[in-house]
């Protein structure tokens, strides 16, 4: 991006959200986001009094992007196709800024609130759906979430031996209620 442009906050914040996901919470300075846009810190302090607004804004950033569920489908097929889509491309997020989410909430307590607050709706909505397939275990939904979370960490390159895992763990699920 040119000195020239004008950067919104969307525009840092995505910056942010980028630095996070390449090499974690010590990249949310000022100066290394402005270097990275190739521009002044000015520009930085023109949207953000500080900082840690800077990185509460973020947290809300991602929040609201990551906190949209969707709705429970009204019939049962809807559901499965939910369910699946929801265990194998996850609630939407970009895969690289969840985990670096995740990892800056084992050390940050603003971020540790954003998570549980995400991953709580998250929660709530794979429960409904599976409610909705006949599975009433909520103990189901957690596993199924946690696989999901874990399989982005260890999938690699090769997502689509993790996503039929994930597919297969589903069915399996559904096969046994």
């Amino acid at each position: 991006m040119s000195k020239r442009s004008r950067l919104s906050p969307d525009d840092w914040l995505r910056a942010g959200l980028d630095a996070l996901s390449a090499s974690g919470p010590e990249a949310l300075k000022a100066e290394a986001l402005a270097r990275n846009l190739e521009t002044t810190k000015g520009s930085f302090y023109w949207h953000f009094p500080d900082v840690p607004a800077y990185r509460q804004a973020l947290l809300r950033f991602w929040g609201s992007e990551a906190a949209e569920v969707g709705e429970t489908p009204a019939d049962r097929q809807e559901a499965v196709t939910r369910l699946h889509q929801i265990i194998r491309d996850g609630f939407g997020q970009d895969r690289g800024a969840e985990g670096a989410m995740r990892a800056w909430a084992r050390t940050d307590p603003a971020a540790a609130e954003t998570l549980a607050e995400i991953d709580s709706n998250r929660l709530a909505q794979m429960e409904d759906l599976l409610v909705k397939v006949g599975v009433t275990n909520p103990s189901i939904a957690r596993l199924l979430y946690a696989a999901q979370i874990g399989m982005a960490q260890v999938s690699g390159t090769d997502e689509t031996q993790g996503q039929e895992a994930l597919d297969t763990l589903v069915d399996l699920v559904l096969a046994l209620r």
